[in-house]
């Protein structure tokens, strides 16, 4: 019998335990730790960061349906890690606490024979002094609580517009190394198109900040662009969005301080510059969680399992930017020091940035993080499954899985308005995440006809089919499976 532990039970940690349960027979263990008692289906906590969905409407609970399939649920938060065991335990376990209301603060050492880390960032509020969502007149819509905070703070300013108050309306990335634009990205035009639903647009001054060196950079380096018969950059395809929109940019800003409806940046041109506002949604940071790691003697090795996220089969070696490899990312997503534990989705260490970094003239880096969400964070955990599922099954070691962001598309439809009539659609389709310059040296390391850009009502519609898909696949309903991640 083996003993499964998937730490996490958001997209990556979810489709593992899903995948795990359904191939491996009952006499091997799955078990799920999370805080959270939810699943969520995050990219749906726009909807709710404008009124068009409650938080109900994209999550179910998690403990009925692991219950129903065999899955063990711990509602508990990892705290610590010993991959070789101890002298009193040797085997490896990782030191849990609990948080539901029954076993609240009480640990557990849950020992494990593979172990998946899909525990995702932290979000990193406190690296931006001030950035405290619900403060300051600043949201998020990083999890369904702050969406919903989100659509109430944005209400109430919606009412006073209704009334004559002009207001000043901020969105973007509140920290100089954030990632994750594309969120941001899809709030902005729904703030926009929310606005004109209410009949309040000419009331509003909408601004866009990020810390990109230019718009439709989204952390990828931006992209070139298959659009209708025409080639287009992102950059261009993000101005004439923004443009159309009456939207205004500030770029190259890195978000240092926030105090109640102003915001401090610095630019890359080594300003120091501040934006006033009514209402903000900045994304934080994103960082690792902090975890410790220690072996069967009670040593702290940390640095053999952590880089800030976990290390996994990547090329780590330092090496100035213009000499980064896509051969440099991860395929297997393994640690090298204990094989029995990987890291997908979010929760691996990325080897480099995707996009340039650029440092200001004062010596801080503005410059996004690499982007690692979404599709990525299912398609890596699925891998991750499968190669688990095939070790324990042969009784020898397999890794035929593989799966680099070198060699993965991805899609992101950003969706503005909701319903059936209304709205339109945004989908950039890239290809690969990892721009490859040696094989596609032309195309900005993208191959063009997979790397595409739309807009329209059908986009829309397709965001909207992905909501209620993807629910049904999380639910483990009939022939979830065949549903790609």
């Amino acid at each position: 019998m083996s003993k499964v532990v998937v730490l996490g039970a958001g997209i990556s940690g979810h489709v593992a335990a899903s995948h795990l349960r359904r191939k491996l027979s009952k006499k091997h263990e799955v078990i799920v730790v999370s805080p959270n008692s939810n699943y969520q289906w995050i990219p749906s906590n726009i909807w709710v960061g404008i009124g068009r969905m409650k938080p109900k409407d994209i999550l179910f609970p998690l403990t009925p349906l692991y219950k129903k399939k065999g899955i063990i649920f711990k509602q508990a938060k990892v705290q610590t890690f010993y991959p070789e065991g101890d002298l009193e335990l040797n085997k490896p376990y990782v030191i849990v606490e609990y948080v539901d209301k029954e076993n609240k603060g009480k640990k557990e050492k849950v020992t494990y024979d593979y172990l998946i880390n899909g525990t995702g960032p932290k979000l990193n509020f406190e690296a931006t002094e001030g950035l405290i969502p619900g403060k300051n007149k600043t949201y998020s819509v990083c999890n369904y609580t702050h969406a919903y905070h989100a659509w109430e703070g944005l209400s109430k300013l919606i009412q006073e517009m209704k009334q004559g108050k002009k207001a000043k309306i901020l969105i973007g990335t509140g920290h100089a190394k954030s990632t994750c634009q594309g969120a941001a990205f899809e709030y902005i035009l729904n703030v926009e198109q929310e606005l004109r639903q209410h009949k309040v647009r000419d009331m509003a001054e909408i601004t866009w900040i990020s810390n990109e060196y230019k718009l439709g950079d989204f952390g990828m380096d931006g992209m070139l662009l298959s659009y209708g018969s025409m080639t287009l950059k992102s950059k261009e395809m993000v101005e004439m969005i923004f443009e159309d929109r009456g939207i205004k940019w500030i770029i190259g800003a890195g978000v240092n301080k926030i105090e109640d409806g102003i915001a401090y940046y610095e630019t890359l041109e080594g300003e120091y510059k501040s934006e006033t506002y009514d209402f903000a949604m900045l994304i934080p940071a994103f960082s690792g969680h902090g975890f410790k790691a220690f072996n069967k003697n009670s040593e702290d090795i940390t640095d053999k399992i952590f880089k800030g996220f976990m290390i996994v089969d990547a090329d780590y070696t330092p090496k100035p930017y213009e000499e980064w490899s896509v051969q440099d990312w991860p395929e297997t997503y393994q640690n090298p020091s204990y094989p029995n534990i990987f890291a997908p989705g979010i929760a691996f260490a990325p080897p480099h940035a995707i996009s340039k970094p650029r440092v200001s003239k004062n010596g801080t880096t503005i410059s996004p993080s690499p982007p690692r969400t979404g599709m990525p964070s299912g398609i890596t955990a699925k891998l991750v499954s499968d190669n688990i599922i095939d070790t324990i099954k042969s009784g020898n070691s397999s890794l035929k899985h593989k799966g680099s962001m070198g060699d993965m598309g991805a899609a992101c439809i950003a969706s503005a308005g909701y319903g059936m009539i209304k709205g339109s659609g945004i989908s950039i389709t890239t290809f690969p995440i990892v721009p490859d310059y040696n094989k596609y040296p032309n195309t900005h390391g993208r191959k063009l006809g997979k790397t595409f850009g739309e807009i329209g009502l059908a986009g829309h519609w397709l965001k909207l089919a992905l909501h209620f898909t993807f629910l049904y696949k999380a639910k483990m309903k009939p022939f979830w499976w065949l549903i790609p991640e």
